[in-house]
């Protein structure tokens, strides 16, 4: 099995705590690692919004033996999964360029299944540092749970 046990801590420039974080769940670790941070750190959202938002995910393919002719000549060796909420036009580019694509939707009946299962769970807890009048710098925590997943932020 592959072991996914690893949650990332994120700091700021000057080395100080900004938070831990981890997206859960084999190949989607890494690659969920990093679509949440580049969604808080590119794209400014907030650490609920950044789990929230849809991922994609590469995943081995079958191995060329186990497809037919027409598939295998077409095979990159790795497929390419859209979480409901990933544009067509974004399916169908990718598709262009010869990936080979899977779209996973989502829609109500299927958002407690198996298929949004594979693009991870996650959690975040990120201090924002602010200066007070005084000067003194404090810290504000804030934190977001997967909607994928069965947990919930809380604060205390």
């Amino acid at each position: 099995p592959y072991h996914t046990i690893i949650p990332g801590m994120l700091t700021r420039s000057d080395g100080a705590l900004a938070g831990p974080f981890g997206v859960m769940g084999g190949f989607m670790q890494p690659q969920g690692h990093v679509q949440v941070l580049l969604n808080m750190l590119l794209h400014g959202m907030d650490p609920q919004s950044a789990l929230d938002a849809p991922r994609l995910l590469l995943e081995p393919a079958p191995p060329v033996h186990a497809l037919n002719a027409a598939e295998a000549s077409r095979s990159s060796g790795v497929e390419v999964y859209l979480e409901d909420g990933i544009s067509a036009a974004a399916a169908d580019g990718l598709r262009a360029k010869g990936h080979t694509v899977r779209a996973v939707h989502t829609h109500r009946a299927e958002v407690a299944g198996a298929a949004r299962r594979r693009f991870g769970k996650g959690q975040i807890i990120q201090a924002r540092w602010r200066q007070t009048e005084g000067g003194v710098a404090k810290a504000v925590l804030w934190a977001g749970s997967d909607p994928r997943g069965d947990g919930c932020a809380m604060g205390w």
